[in-house]
């Protein structure tokens, strides 16, 4: 599935920062999109503790949340966001965006279709209801087959579907900040089109999002899904069998209250078809603990079109 566009932000005139304060969100902005999370967010607090209330600085900790895999904190603050200001579109968009990354289309549907009836000339929540419908359509059609797969019908049409969203259907989309900060509103008219943004090659894209889902489903310590990602072929750390590895990951991922795993500065290397590796810095937080550091995740595509992790590497 094409990844949904998750809106930066970009409000009303009548909520435009002071002078001063918009050069801090705009600097905080540039610190997220160039993958510095915690020092974003380090400037995002020390702007909320002089202005607890204002609704960007409130957006852009919502998202430096979002891409640090910290979905249960997003979707917190982007609800307040949506019941604090009902008119703006973007806070809707962007918990469709989170909830479509878990795997909850109907919750993103309707948020989708909530932004829209607050602006109803804005493109990208269109865009993401658009894939957010492939993504259903796809699921009834598999579903169909389930209960009849001689059904030539329902086959032709979820080829032509994940021929649409691409890879398996049951792949969650994560949530991805495509672009820097604005202070000008969404217009109201349709705005002309405009020149298509650069996409990552398809190659690179593929195993980055699975590493990004992996850090979301281990940020709400969602331990199946964690483990979900993990290949039957996965090469244990200290070669101990794989029952009693599972046993450690789901004793040490349920034990804290909360966990963000953040994904800074990736690299994608492309080893052939099926066997690539994404090297990042691993920023890992809970009340009890807290670590930063490299890994490298080696990933194969399994027959089923998805890409599983096939071992994992810590530097010191």
């Amino acid at each position: 599935m094409s990844r949904l566009r998750l809106a930066a932000v970009a409000f009303a005139m009548l909520l435009a920062s002071p002078a001063a304060l918009a050069d801090e969100l705009a600097e905080a902005s540039k610190l997220l999109k160039s993958g510095q999370h915690q020092q974003a967010m380090e400037r995002v607090n020390k702007l909320l503790s002089g202005k607890p209330k204002d609704p960007q600085a409130r957006f852009l900790k919502a998202l430096i949340y979002t891409e640090q895999g910290n979905a249960r904190e997003a979707i917190d603050m982007f609800r307040k966001l949506t019941e604090d200001y009902p008119e703006l579109p973007e806070p809707y968009n962007n918990l469709a965006v989170i909830y479509a990354s878990q795997g909850q289309y109907d919750k993103a549907r309707s948020a989708l279709e909530q932004s829209i009836r607050t602006h109803p000339s804005y493109a990208t929540a269109y865009e993401n209801l658009g894939d957010v419908y492939a993504r259903l359509a796809s699921q009834a059609y598999d579903k169909a087959l389930e209960l009849d797969n001689s059904n030539a019908g329902a086959q032709n049409k979820l080829a032509l579907v994940r021929d649409l969203v691409g890879g398996s259907p049951r792949a969650a989309a994560p949530a991805t900040v495509i672009a820097a900060a604005a202070t000008k509103p969404a217009p109201a008219a349709k705005p002309a089109a405009a020149k298509p943004e650069p996409k990552a090659p398809a190659a690179a894209a593929e195993p980055l999002e699975t590493v990004k889902a992996w850090a979301q489903a281990w940020s709400r310590k969602d331990v199946d899904a964690y483990l979900g990602f993990y290949d039957s072929a996965f090469q244990t750390p200290k070669g101990e069998p794989r029952p009693e590895w599972e046993k450690q990951r789901r004793e040490r991922i349920l034990a804290p209250k909360t966990i963000a795993v953040g994904i800074d500065a990736p690299r994608v290397n492309r080893d052939s078809e099926a066997r690539a590796s994404v090297s990042f810095v691993q920023d890992y937080r809970s009340e009890r603990f807290s670590s930063r550091g490299p890994k490298t995740l080696l990933l194969g595509k399994s027959d089923d079109g998805r890409w599983r992790i096939l071992q994992e590497k810590v530097s010191n």
